[in-house]
């Protein structure tokens, strides 16, 4: 059948210039949103997220990657010629890890310029140095990467030291200065326990934020995604001796994907194999660990320390509070002697002091504490579990600052323990009865109790739960190291059963000292 071409009428090319124009305005604004990224636009991208569910990773590893060894991968190393802006001489710099042997699942990484725009950060194979291995990366394209670190002089200005590491699901940690890896943080930790199994949430996406020439701080996105949240990250990095990580998080439900029953904001992970408290049999070093104990202060101000123990099934310890004003796991024992490792420099590693800022309501520290077989198997974890979730879709925001500290560390005002032990010297108790009551020795110092004139009364305030009995308690000075100490004997009624044990120091009516809080485990 003959058609006709018929032209278009007035009306008709207005109509058709204004759909045209319409779609044009929606690619352009699509296309800007694609190269540009700010923190409402990762709110916006995490929170759409949330409404579908976690899309599969459809990438894969090459073959050369997928079988790669341990050796093979420690024989890749970035090129530091290569750097993030070495070329523009900038305080900061960032470098790749590469994929393989556990880092399977590639994160993006981009940068965000000073005029807010976007660059993609992609894989290069002339970027590493690939050692021994013969492999050809030409034919992966953009693999993505591993993760990340940032450099920066935290010791002097000749070098750029590892400042902060960003590798592996939502692990991250950081240096000060003259300090070595120890414990890690996470973004986000899911029914670590009271669930059927952990979730690990990680990091997919990362923006890091172009520094100025005279940056005292650098700035890091991050989405994250699990099966069951997701949440948009800032991190805000500022080095130093102390350095700190400014964390503001909000964090989605994914609708549809089932009930989370544990989620642990600001988790920090660490190892605790040995200490003044549980040695190792065998071991020559007086003490191996990344941590000695959990400090804690609550909302109205009592400040509690949990010695860490390696136990021999998974225990979990809970500390109710309201806004809490401080947790973190501590590296306590800072002198050499305590260690005696040539090669980990125990005394070295950092402690993970977490101050909220804001109110986060009503919640708990929880303390999770697992077997380990040795100092290779992170054992460790704490974080804040809030009372109320939100709704799927519905934003939890909060926000911490995370300082990674050595020496110079946070303390409680009055005075707190500087070494906790359990045994008897000289006894004529049994072997068995010294099990059924074992002494504690613990030593306390700090600026309420130097303050005190000789002489002064000071008691220990020890109580038990109804599985222990105080048999005996006792405070004295002690004249050797100008500090208090305390010994106290407990009975254990059930072998079977924990005993929780509390002990700080009183002076008339005048509380001088942190709570020492204790778990006897079952035999």
């Amino acid at each position: 059948m003959p058609f006709t071409i018929r032209p278009f009428s007035t009306l008709q090319r207005l109509r058709a210039w204004t759909v045209l124009g319409a779609l044009l305005a929606a690619l352009c604004g699509a296309s800007a949103h694609a190269q540009r990224m700010d923190w409402e636009g990762l709110t916006q991208l995490a929170q759409t997220r949330a409404q579908e569910p976690l899309r599969a990773n459809s990438d894969k590893l090459p073959a050369e990657l997928a079988r790669i060894t341990y050796d093979q991968l420690r024989d890749i190393r970035f090129k530091t010629d290569q750097s993030v802006w070495r070329d523009l001489n900038l305080p900061f710099e960032a470098q790749f890890f590469h994929l393989g042997l556990y880092q399977t699942e590639p994160v993006r990484i981009h940068e965000i310029t000073p005029e807010g725009t976007v660059r993609h950060l992609a894989y290069r194979g002339a970027d590493f140095d690939y050692g021994k291995n013969a492999f050809d990366p030409a034919p992966w394209g953009d693999l993505g990467h591993a993760g990340f670190r940032l450099h920066y002089p935290l010791n002097g200005q000749a070098y750029k030291d590892e400042l902060v590491v960003f590798q592996g699901a939502s692990y991250f940690r950081a240096l000060g200065a003259g300090q070595q890896y120890g414990l890690s943080a996470r973004g986000l930790a899911i029914d670590t326990v009271g669930g059927t199994g952990e979730e690990f949430p990680r990091f997919t996406e990362f923006w890091l934020q172009r520094p100025a020439a005279d940056a005292t701080e650098v700035t890091v996105l991050a989405l994250l995604e699990s099966p069951r949240a997701t949440g948009a990250y800032r991190f805000v990095v500022r080095p130093g001796p102390q350095t700190t990580t400014t964390v503001t998080a909000r964090v989605f439900l994914r609708a549809g994907a089932g009930p989370v029953n544990t989620l642990g904001i600001a988790p920090l992970t660490s190892m605790f194999l040995s200490g003044e408290n549980q040695a190792l049999p065998g071991d020559f070093r007086p003490e191996v660990h990344d941590s000695d104990g959990l400090m804690m202060v609550s909302g109205d101000g009592e400040w509690l320390w949990r010695p860490l123990q390696r136990p021999k099934a998974v225990t979990v310890s809970s500390f109710a509070m309201q806004n809490p004003r401080g947790f973190g796991l501590m590296q306590r024992d800072r002198g050499f002697a305590s260690y005696e490792d040539v090669e980990a420099r125990y005394e070295r590693r950092p402690s993970a002091w977490i101050k909220p800022l804001g109110d986060w309501g009503p919640g708990r520290v929880e303390l999770v504490q697992l077997p380990a077989p040795d100092e290779t198997h992170d054992n460790i974890v704490a974080y804040w579990v809030p009372t109320r979730l939100p709704a799927p879709g519905q934003p939890l925001e909060l926000s911490y600052e995370l300082a990674w500290q050595g020496d110079a560390q946070q303390r409680p005002p009055s005075s707190w323990v500087t070494q906790s032990r359990r045994g008897y010297g000289f006894t004529k108790l049994s072997p068995a009865d010294q099990a059924r009551q074992p002494q504690y020795v613990l030593d306390f110092a700090g600026p309420a109790l130097d303050a005190l004139p000789a002489g002064a009364p000071v008691k220990a305030v020890v109580t038990a739960n109804a599985n222990g009995r105080v048999l005996e308690t006792l405070a004295y000075p002690n004249p050797a190291t100008r500090t208090w100490r305390v010994t106290l004997r407990v009975e254990r009624l059930d072998a079977t059963q924990p005993v929780e044990l509390r002990a700080f120091l009183q002076h008339h009516n005048d509380t001088v000292s942190e709570t020492w809080t204790h778990l006897l485990l079952p035999e």
